[in-house]
């Protein structure tokens, strides 16, 4: 199973997130990917690239977002079979950002934020999620989540077994 991986705004590929949860996925058999954005402000601009890459995968992939990076994953499975997603505070319903109503394909998605997120409002994450139906992990935590590591990778660990489980 692939695994691909959409960074934030601020962050690169790897950084210290993408790193942990990759290793994570990897230790579970998986493949995985992180795409390169850093050259790409715009996030609909993103998601083309993202729909790119996955045009190119054979099986439906996983696909985990942070932040921006969890819009462009959101947006991309609109239009892109995909097996699940794993969204962290995901930048959604930003006045700027072209698609403001979002229906995935995939119907296994979930979703962290942290209570003290002040970048993306924890209520965006809370609407989505009762629209989606989907799961939603609220932890005491900034934007970055990095201070709460442990807690988003026992969360993931969580999400890719039950995934892989399914199988």
């Amino acid at each position: 199973m692939k695994v691909v991986f959409s960074h934030g705004k601020e962050s690169g590929p790897w950084g210290f997130k993408i790193k942990r949860l990759a290793a994570i996925a990897e230790q579970m058999g998986c493949n995985v990917e992180s795409i390169d954005y850093t050259s790409l402000m715009d996030p609909d601009l993103r998601v083309e690239r993202l729909l790119t890459v996955l045009e190119t995968q054979i099986e439906p992939a996983i696909l985990v977002g942070s932040s921006m990076g969890g819009y462009v994953s959101l947006v991309a499975s609109e239009s892109v079979a995909t097996k699940a997603l794993f969204l962290m505070a995901p930048a959604l319903y930003i006045p700027s950002f072209k698609q403001q109503q979002h229906n995935s394909l995939s119907s296994w998605i979930e979703i962290v934020h942290g209570w003290s997120d002040d970048i993306i409002p924890v209520e965006h994450s809370i609407k989505f999620a009762q629209q989606a139906n989907s799961t939603l992990h609220l932890i005491a935590g900034d934007h970055a989540l990095n201070d709460v590591v442990e807690t988003v990778e026992s969360l993931f660990e969580r999400f890719m077994s039950k995934l892989l489980a399914s199988e």
